[in-house]
């Protein structure tokens, strides 16, 4: 097996547990809203900084919820990871109704590119990784963009509304861009700002499936900067991101 293999492989893995630890401790029923994304944000970050420190020693960490080592910046490889994507979207709901549109991400960026990836979407049983890339379903005749289902994108409005897309309202931004791969949706725009934590993990996922992942002006992604804001993500079929890509630039 690979070097690559292996980072795949515990990447699947870590997602997967934290994700099972996740879910553990919201069926408890102790906690529920803010209190159950704190604890749950921090139960995470715990186990997955543990085991990345453990299992790759020699490589950079970024993480939400830890503080920022500027060692990163001197490493071809980093490892990027949200403990839990979607922090809201965890803690709504009740035991008989919790959401399931939120997410774990565990990313390896090299060299500055989202390289290797795993997206567990504990609520719905799923883990979707970069080293078993899915095939892609078939589009249906008209387009679905998924937004914020709180602060939709003013850039996604206007585009989708130019398309003639469905607007599919979704909580985190890696439930968002697995909708893609998922089936349920075509286009995932975003210019809202976010951190390199928020889409590292999917692009990576995303680019595997044969995804277009970009900014939304065209320029690649690229990871393990010193400012970890970026600004605006773009992930869609390849088929449909050049009439995209122009009607952003349209919009100015």
């Amino acid at each position: 097996m690979s070097g690559h293999d292996d980072d795949a492989k515990l990447a699947a893995h870590l997602a997967e547990v934290a994700g099972r630890l996740l879910l553990t401790l919201r069926g408890a029923g102790v906690l529920a809203g803010k209190a159950l994304g704190d604890a749950g944000d921090a139960l995470a970050n715990c186990f997955l900084v543990a085991a990345l420190r453990a299992a790759r020693p020699e490589d950079g960490l970024l993480s939400e919820e830890e503080k920022d080592d500027a060692a990163r910046l001197a490493r071809r490889r980093v490892w990027i990871i949200d403990p839990v994507d979607g922090t809201r979207e965890y803690g709504e709901g009740a035991p008989n109704g919790w959401r399931a549109d939120w997410a774990v991400h565990v990313a390896l960026a090299i060299d500055g590119v989202a390289s290797i990836g795993a997206v567990a979407l504990p609520a719905l049983g799923d883990v979707l990784r970069s080293d078993q890339p899915r095939a892609l379903p078939p589009a249906p005749p008209r387009l679905r963009m998924v937004v914020s289902r709180s602060r939709p994108a003013r850039e996604a409005l206007a585009v989708a509304e130019v398309l003639g897309a469905k607007l599919v309202p979704m909580g985190s931004a890696g439930a968002k861009a697995m909708a893609l791969i998922r089936g349920e949706a075509d286009i995932y725009l975003h210019s809202g700002g976010q951190h390199e934590w928020d889409s590292c993990a999917p692009v990576a996922v995303a680019r595997a499936a044969g995804l277009h992942c970009s900014r939304i002006d065209g320029s690649p992604l690229v990871y393990n900067q010193r400012a970890t804001y970026m600004p605006d993500l773009l992930i869609c079929r390849r088929e449909h991101a050049a009439r995209v890509l122009e009607e952003v630039r349209k919009l100015g």
